[in-house]
């Protein structure tokens, strides 16, 4: 049996991070008699340094001060020659804007990017940059129709180098139980709710407004915000205004994540923009019912009337005809909630996702 192929997968740090966790659970999760995935990055603390290194997977820190900087560029193409590395795969836009051309120094491996978000979002700069590596690689694994669209048609990227991998989950980790909930909701009679980075394009204030609207439909209902970032304040601030902020519970970004999902009933994701939200799939796997906004990546996941319920961006009237729904009808909930758990445990596991990841690999390589 040949030895298994050295690969290197980048991303910028190993904390908490949609991107970080996928590369985290593909680096795990393939085939070690295929490959031997090794992870390299830029800040080396973090959650996901302690999963990577309790599985086994070595992880090589690259210092690097700037992406500008030549001397990090250089280390790491010496890292791929000396340990012949035959492919890399860079994970973030960071890893992409710089592993990409570092990687290429070394003359001597496969190198494939990745796109996971709406180039949109990106100043024009970044964006521009991103193109230029669009020139340099083999491959580039998107995690979604929509991007795979986005690149072809928007950034004009040849159909032939593009691959899709959908995101897969933690099974085990995100299933449909029931369990006390967090000491916060322990007293919720019914618990509206989303896990997200506070952000912008999270479009959260359209959640607040929509709630607002609602909250007197069942005594004792709690929204819940489960996440951190920097419209934390101003969401507080407008909770306050509507006068819903006594029912609203704002709970720091926490690696329990399930505990969390298992206590909302309704989960929703209100986002302007969006790619393939794990916390969506996570959601849905724990047995929330979801209702998502009609953008990216979300129509592929949840079918309306199906596996959840879709309503436009920045429609908080339209979502709040949704929730009254929802909320007037438990069993049209638990339908729904029980369709979608099936579909994430069927089709988007991360057993899935990392036999999908060999493939493009091991295609490429071929």
């Amino acid at each position: 049996m040949p030895a298994p192929i050295p690969i290197l997968l980048m991303v910028r740090e190993l904390h908490l991070g949609g991107s970080e966790r996928q590369m985290a659970e593909i680096a795990k999760a393939l085939d070690r008699s295929r490959f031997d995935p090794r992870v390299g990055c830029f800040r080396s603390a973090g959650l996901r340094a302690d999963d990577l290194r309790a599985a086994g997977v070595p992880i090589v820190h690259f210092p690097v001060p700037s992406l500008a900087s030549l001397k990090g560029a250089l280390r790491i193409a010496a890292y791929i020659r000396e340990q012949n590395i035959r492919l890399v795969h860079t994970f973030d836009t960071p890893a992409n804007l710089y592993g990409v051309p570092a990687a290429r120094l070394a003359d001597s491996a496969l190198v494939v990017s990745s796109q996971r978000v709406d180039r949109a979002l990106w100043p024009a700069a970044q964006r521009h940059a991103l193109r230029i590596t669009d020139r340099l690689v083999d491959g580039i694994v998107v995690n979604c129709e929509f991007l795979r669209r986005h690149l072809r048609d928007d950034e004009k990227v040849p159909p032939g180098l593009i691959h899709l991998c959908y995101n897969g989950i933690d099974a085990s980790a995100f299933q449909p139980v029931h369990c006390a909930r967090p000491d916060a909701l322990r007293a919720a009679s019914l618990v509206v709710g989303v896990v997200c980075g506070l952000r912008p394009e999270k479009g959260l204030d359209t959640l607040l407004d929509a709630f607002a609207a609602v909250r007197g439909l069942v005594p004792g209902m709690r929204l819940a915000i489960v996440g951190s970032g920097p419209c934390l304040a101003d969401l507080q601030d407008r909770a306050r205004v509507l006068d819903i902020l006594s029912d609203c519970i704002f709970e720091p970004a926490t690696p329990r994540v399930a505990d969390w999902l298992h206590a909302i009933d309704i989960f929703v994701l209100p986002s302007l923009s969006e790619a393939l939200s794990n916390s969506l799939m996570e959601a849905m796997a724990c047995g929330c019912c979801v209702a998502a906004s009609r953008v990216g990546g979300n129509p592929e996941l949840v079918a309306h009337g199906e596996t959840g319920m879709l309503f436009e961006p920045r429609d908080a009237v339209g979502l709040a005809e949704l929730l009254r729904l929802l909320v007037r009808d438990p069993a049209l909930r638990g339908a729904l909630a029980s369709s979608a758990a099936r579909l994430i445990h069927s089709r988007f596991s991360l057993a899935a996702a990392a036999r999908r990841m060999g493939e493009i690999y091991s295609a490429l390589l071929a």
